[in-house]
């Protein structure tokens, strides 16, 4: 009788884990031995996905060429600095900044609200909600929607006190959305169920492309002479 060849468990380099499947596991008493696992498709970063990328990036730059011969930028005259235009707009995309100059001071609207997008934006995808990629109304939904009641209070009381009603809109848009998603109707609609699967980094991104759409339409189309609030058909932009 033959007997089996026992297995070898050696601890090797590889970078296919398929080719080397052997494990040691190492299970203390809060972990199950079992492992739940599935086949995804999936490319190493490298070459595959790195020249995924380079050609993205070449095709993107080729098109961008041929735009810019076939089409002439829409720069404006040259600059007298006898004639200051009015308004004076910055680009498109600091005319959210410059919205915001119009409500707070300089420090708060071009120091301290775009230092703290910055450290959210990277705060975000550490927090542990994003990390479970758990529903926002998983766990603890009473507190947690008493919880956006009172930021939503908060928040639209800071807006109102220094006049900043072009970002109440999404603000209200948000919080409708995310009390939709979190009501226990009987029969959850597609939509309603699709929302209330979304995790909490899904709410604050939206919230806050919004509310930079927002404010770069209102800079682009609706600000006039003095950046007072006019309609864009009225030829004052």
């Amino acid at each position: 009788m033959n007997t089996p060849e026992p297995k070898k468990f050696t601890a090797a380099m590889d970078s296919d884990a398929r080719k080397s499947p052997v494990r040691v596991a190492f299970v203390t008493r809060r972990t199950s031995p079992q492992v739940k696992a599935r086949d995804d498709g999936y490319v190493m970063t490298f070459p595959e996905a790195l020249f995924r990328g380079t050609v993205a990036m070449q095709v993107l730059a080729l098109v961008l060429v041929v735009l810019a011969l076939l089409w002439d930028a829409p720069l404006e005259e040259l600059a007298n600095p006898l004639l200051t235009p009015n308004p004076a707009k910055a680009p498109w995309y600091f005319l959210g900044l410059q919205e915001l100059l119009h409500y707070f001071p300089p420090v708060v609207a071009g120091v301290l609200i775009p230092a703290l997008v910055v450290l959210a934006l990277i705060a975000i995808p550490y927090f542990h909600i994003n990390i479970a990629d758990e529903p926002v109304w998983s766990r603890n939904r009473t507190e947690r929607l008493r919880t956006l009641a009172v930021v939503t209070v908060l928040f639209l009381i800071f807006l109102i006190y220094f006049q900043v009603y072009v970002a109440m809109a999404p603000s209200l848009l948000m919080s409708g959305l995310m009390f939709f998603s979190a009501s226990n109707a009987p029969a959850p609609g597609r939509f309603r169920k699709w929302l209330s699967g979304k995790p909490l980094s899904f709410w604050i991104m939206t919230w806050f492309l919004l509310e930079a759409a927002v404010l770069t339409i209102t800079g682009t189309f609706f600000r006039g002479p003095g950046w007072s609030f006019v309609m864009p058909w009225s030829g004052q932009i």
